[in-house]
């Protein structure tokens, strides 16, 4: 694909993010799966029905491009995606696991907003009024889903330290 204005830029690393999320709602239930703490296992899920909402407004954000929603992989995620499933083979004590979860999953949500903050730039820059509303509301989740999982990794640490 051609690079030669901002729009094109927009317009790739949209179809970046459309990937990202859409491997994310394939990821998210293996991970809250292999939680043990109930409270991860319910931050998990309801991220999983927020990233499904996300996967939606990204498809409707195109709109403002004039051209078709069409992911391209995104090599990023996946190798977070990777890195976490590698991670999800170690026999590891359950506390100890839900730590190293909890670290997975925040390389990924900031990742995340590291995109979608880009994407409102640019789609504020380009007067994408339309899509940046929709960029917005997905980066607001991703933030707040990371300080939701800062706040349970305050317990699950402490438990985790007393392992072993």
């Amino acid at each position: 694909m051609s690079m030669k204005t901002l729009a094109d830029a927009f317009y790739d690393e949209l179809r970046d993010v459309l990937s990202a999320e859409k491997q994310l709602v394939k990821a998210l239930p293996k991970m809250a799966k292999k939680a043990s703490c109930e409270k991860l296992t319910a931050a998990l899920e309801s991220h999983l029905s927020e990233t499904e909402k996300q996967v939606q407004r990204v498809e409707k954000a195109f709109e403002d491009t004039g051209k078709t929603a069409r992911a391209k992989t995104c090599e990023a995620m996946k190798g977070l995606i990777a890195e976490a499933e590698d991670m999800l083979k170690e026999d590891a004590e359950p506390a100890v696991r839900d730590a190293l979860i909890i670290a997975c999953s925040q390389k990924v949500e900031h990742y995340e907003i590291a995109t979608y903050g880009t994407l409102c730039t640019w789609a504020e820059t380009l007067s994408y009024d339309g899509a940046l509303k929709l960029l917005k509301q997905n980066i607001d989740e991703e933030e707040s889903a990371d300080k939701k999982l800062s706040e349970l990794a305050k317990a699950i640490n402490k438990d985790a330290l007393t392992v072993g």
